[in-house]
């Protein structure tokens, strides 16, 4: 028989699972704007190139510890702001 309690372990994964589900959420709103409007002005290219490298390394970190909800969370936020990158670039 299996054993279909929680033990405290899923509870952190849990909680990790939901932060990090909803930071990387939070640059969805901000990708859909700057798709949407083609204007960049705002937004800090170096600002966003730091925090790109930053999220690379959080992603190496992350695989490193076999850590799904970091694993989760830098992929595709890495992805998101890969993407307003790739905007400001186009659109500077």
């Amino acid at each position: 028989m299996l054993n279909s309690r929680i033990t405290m372990g899923d509870v952190i994964e849990i909680i990790g699972l939901l932060a990090a589900s909803l930071t990387t959420a939070s640059f969805i709103p901000q990708v859909l704007k700057l798709h949407k409007e083609k204007s960049t002005k705002a937004i800090s290219l170096t600002m966003y190139s730091v925090f790109f490298v930053g999220i690379i390394l959080w992603l190496v970190y992350g695989v490193y510890r076999n850590s799904m909800p970091i694993i989760f969370a830098n992929s595709v936020t890495a992805f998101l702001v890969g993407y307003i990158i790739y905007l400001k670039l186009k659109h500077t």
